[in-house]
């Protein structure tokens, strides 16, 4: 079966850190290209980090560049988020998805995604 599970949401103070991780099963991650996203109530989807299947490359929203490292381990079959610097603004509903490719304007999301259920992510004092 092929899932995608994310892990390691959870209530942040501001200024904290977390890091998501994104375990694919049922299928090998390695050939496809990471997309991370979020929600947040009221909000649209946002594309803000993704990396490449070919030579790593990454991309970051500007709402997150410099905070956020966005990794992937094959060999486990994961993906990650490091998140740094937390902000109340950081709070949303994040998901992880296989995506078409990871351009230079963020994550193309293409008919063949697989994607996570998301995992909670909450910045308050």
């Amino acid at each position: 079966q092929v899932r995608i599970v994310e892990s390691g949401g959870g209530l942040v103070q501001p200024g904290g850190s977390l890091r998501l991780s994104c375990a694919a099963s049922g299928f090998t991650l390695a050939p496809y290209e990471i997309g991370w996203f979020r929600q947040a109530p009221g909000k649209d989807r946002e594309g803000i980090s993704c990396i490449s299947s070919s030579d790593g490359s990454t991309y970051y929203a500007d709402s997150v560049k410099g905070r956020f490292t966005i990794s992937r381990d094959n060999a486990k079959n994961t993906a990650y988020l490091q998140m740094n610097s937390l902000e109340p603004e950081d709070t949303a509903l994040y998901y992880c998805a296989t995506i078409g490719y990871c351009s230079g304007y963020g994550p193309v999301v293409d008919e063949y995604a697989y994607w996570g259920q998301g995992t909670q992510v909450t910045v308050s004092s």
